[in-house]
């Protein structure tokens, strides 16, 4: 519970500093520097070497990879189809397809399910939305935000970014089966610790309730595609198609309707990609996930035995 009101009250803080003449109007780009360059990186290496790596880790593994794909999929064609921009189709293709699995997806997968269900998550979480959003992520965020011709920068453009050299570092650790001293993992943990808290205070601080109506329609679209469209995909697949009812797949299903990723929201308005939309996403997104949360409990305790 006190994650929950963690959550909302740096979301809060970050609204009510606006207001402070104290606080310049780039409060914002440096709160976002510090979460890309040191605490996601320290988040990695201090998770990430102590990893059992499996085949049974490639279905929770795949669910961040298939909504980012998916989301790819329905926001190209609906902005192909209208004729939306390209800042606009890449800000919804990122805050759609990379869920909150760890913030808000931790506190709340440990009430429903206890302390063995976050084994499962971990690994939706490292291998899946965090890989996801430091390679398709960038590159995304780097093809829709740039003109035509400079696309050959991508690759330059993910493998500088931090957050992939820290998991290409962690997971090598993870294979040949070495960790960190304790000290010093220890420390890591604290420093990956201040990201949420950060992450939100920046969003907060971004979110400008003025711009709801312009960007109301989509706000709605990517939020049903990311609460209730994808969730459903999930579900169907684990049910209907795998037949699978363990612990797991609960946990896979409710992972799926998670709120936007607060890191993804930041990545998408450092590039530029409709940043108020992308604050939205996210500002908007985590209240009303946990209404539609509570119904997709609901809907696997029902089927799910």
């Amino acid at each position: 519970m006190s994650s929950i009101i963690l959550l909302f009250l740096c979301l809060f803080i970050g609204i009510a500093i606006q207001r402070v003449p104290s606080f310049p109007k780039n409060t914002s780009l440096v709160l976002n520097q510090y979460i890309l360059f040191v605490a996601l990186p320290a988040m990695a290496l201090h998770y990430l070497p102590k990893i059992e790596l499996g085949w049974d880790l490639l279905l929770p593994a795949s669910i961040a990879w298939i909504a980012f794909g998916f989301s790819y999929l329905f926001f190209s064609f609906l902005g192909k189809k209208f004729g939306w921009s390209k800042k606009l189709i890449g800000c919804l293709i990122i805050t759609s397809g990379l869920g909150n699995t760890s913030f808000v997806g931790i506190p709340v997968i440990q009430a429903m399910y206890g302390e063995e269900a976050l084994k499962t998550l971990i690994i939706i979480d490292l291998p899946g939305t965090f890989v996801v959003l430091s390679t398709l992520g960038v590159m995304v965020a780097t093809l829709y935000s740039k003109k035509k011709g400079q696309e050959e920068s991508i690759l330059k453009k993910m493998f500088s970014f931090p957050p992939l050299i820290a998991f290409i570092i962690g997971f090598s650790m993870a294979i040949i089966k070495i960790d960190f001293p304790e000290v010093f993992s220890e420390t890591l943990k604290q420093l990956g610790a201040t990201l949420s808290p950060i992450a939100l205070i920046s969003v907060g601080f971004q979110l400008k309730f003025k711009a709801y109506g312009k960007h109301f329609k989509f706000l709605a679209l990517g939020l049903f595609f990311q609460l209730i469209l994808f969730p459903f995909l999930i579900f169907a697949l684990f049910y209907f198609v795998l037949g699978k009812h363990d612990l797991d797949t609960k946990v896979c299903i409710i992972e799926a309707a998670m709120a936007p990723m607060i890191t993804g929201s930041i990545l998408a308005s450092n590039y530029g990609l409709k940043p108020e939309l992308s604050n939205m996403m996210v500002g908007f997104g985590i209240p009303i996930s946990f209404v539609t949360i509570a119904g997709w409990y609901f809907v696997v305790e029902y089927f799910i035995i």
